[in-house]
């Protein structure tokens, strides 16, 4: 799709324009609250049994002791946070494998509530092979939403992205999907799409197979590779075709819409009921603030990351500081922060004109002229006036597409602070244990 294309290249220059900006900084605080917002709390747990060969978050191989040692971090930053004052009226907790240790996840969400008394909503990413009456018995009343990465339910597909041994044959996450339905209020299924080896074929089964989990939400995610695992991938399998990401997503969205067993959530984010908790928090939070090693957080217009080191986030905890390296600084422009506000509102299908006006000073149409004539050009646009902004299916899929480059992006950032690590701490955390 040539519209695709386009918006690919763009937003790549942009991306690469924006993530430069990153500065190393020693802050030993977050900004203060503003005390009549409620802003969203991002938990990272950085451990993984096995290091999916396409996936580019902050993770390291599973040692107890290890992460035992890295929750106890993770509750003192915590209570950085709360020294400030923040309110938070929900909780995101992400990796990694939150579900590793269920004793230590569990301490630090009571923890959280304690601290937080605002939270309403929290959610918890695990895998299929966590998936048991240890992991209800510990989550039940403490996460309103589990996401389970499934991926595929293709066993080839499994094994090439390093799966099988680890999460378990196809047959056996289905079985243990099933086994939690009916179990939390919001239960998602992740599943990727576009690998390089997949097919329409194995795609239509995948959804179908979706379908017969019980779930009430499932996230169709494009293959979002990195430069480096883009290469990788090239080199072990084959090249990712975005030529037939559309017509893949199509497919997707007819599979779980056309049925009525489930509604848009968010461009690719899909329930039975739209307005269930999803996995793209910034929709609903546009501020939030990040705790754990790599861990993100934006606030003010300004992005704040946790250092990638777990020996440096270890030190600066026990130092009486939060774990922020990184930051873009002070000088964001506006424009910057409008286009961030256009993409992620429009991801999560509406813009509320009169709310953008009321933070910029201007409705989008005139902040953002190019944009919004883009997105008419081609068709992207369904309402466009001086309520709201809504997106026509081509439209959802740009957002798809737009929000794929981005956080490709935000992987190849990942992936290079990783590599600078100390040699001695990368293999350590990174290498496969004998």
């Amino acid at each position: 799709m040539l519209s695709e294309r386009i918006l690919t290249r763009v937003v790549r220059v942009f991306n690469r324009s924006y993530l430069a900006g990153d500065e190393s900084v020693d802050i030993a605080r977050v900004p203060a609250p503003d005390p009549d917002k409620l802003y969203m709390l991002y938990v990272h747990v950085p451990f993984c049994r096995q290091l999916c060969t396409y996936c580019s978050f902050n993770r390291f191989y599973f040692k107890e002791d290890r992460a035992r040692d890295y929750f106890v971090s993770l509750r003192k930053e915590m209570d950085m946070v709360a020294e400030l004052g923040y309110r938070f009226g929900a909780m995101y907790i992400g990796g990694g494998t939150p579900t590793v240790l269920l004793d230590e996840l569990a301490r630090t969400i009571d923890k959280a509530k304690e601290l937080f008394p605002d939270i309403k909503d929290v959610s918890s990413e695990t895998n299929p092979i966590d998936l048991t009456d240890e992991l209800y018995d510990a989550l039940s009343g403490r996460v309103d939403r589990l996401s389970v990465g499934v991926q595929s339910f293709d066993n080839e597909l499994l094994r090439q992205m390093g799966r099988l041994q680890t999460t378990g044959s196809a047959e056996e996450t289905l079985e243990r999907v099933q086994s939690m339905r009916g179990k939390f209020g919001s239960f998602n299924v992740d599943m990727i799409y576009n690998f390089p080896t997949m097919t329409f074929e194995t795609l239509e089964r995948d959804i179908e197979l979706v379908k017969q989990t019980g779930c009430n939400q499932t996230t169709f995610y494009p293959l979002m590779a990195s430069p480096e695992k883009r290469r990788a991938l090239r080199s072990a399998i084959g090249e990712i075709d975005h030529g037939r990401e559309y017509a893949m997503y199509q497919k997707i969205c007819e599979g779980l819409t056309g049925s009525g067993e489930f509604v848009f959530s968010s461009a690719w984010t899909f329930s039975a009921d739209k307005d269930m908790i999803i996995d793209e928090y910034i929709v609903d939070y546009p501020e939030y603030v990040g705790i754990g090693s790599g861990a993100m957080s934006y606030l003010i217009d300004t992005n704040y990351t946790n250092t990638f080191s777990l020996l440096e986030y270890h030190q600066r905890i026990a130092d009486g500081k939060m774990g922020i390296t990184k930051s873009t600084g002070a000088d964001t422009s506006k424009l910057t922060a409008m286009r961030y506000t256009f993409a992620t509102k429009l991801f999560g299908l509406r813009l509320d004109n009169r709310e953008f006006k009321e933070r910029y000073g201007v409705t989008v149409q005139r902040g953002l002229p190019l944009e919004m004539a883009y997105m008419k050009l081609v068709g992207a646009l369904d309402q466009s006036d001086k309520d709201a902004v809504t997106l026509t299916p081509k439209g959802r899929y740009l957002l798809v597409a737009l929000m794929r480059e981005t956080l490709a992006r935000s992987n190849d950032y990942r992936d290079q602070a990783r590599a600078a690590l100390s040699s001695e701490e990368y293999r350590a955390l990174l290498e496969e244990p004998l």
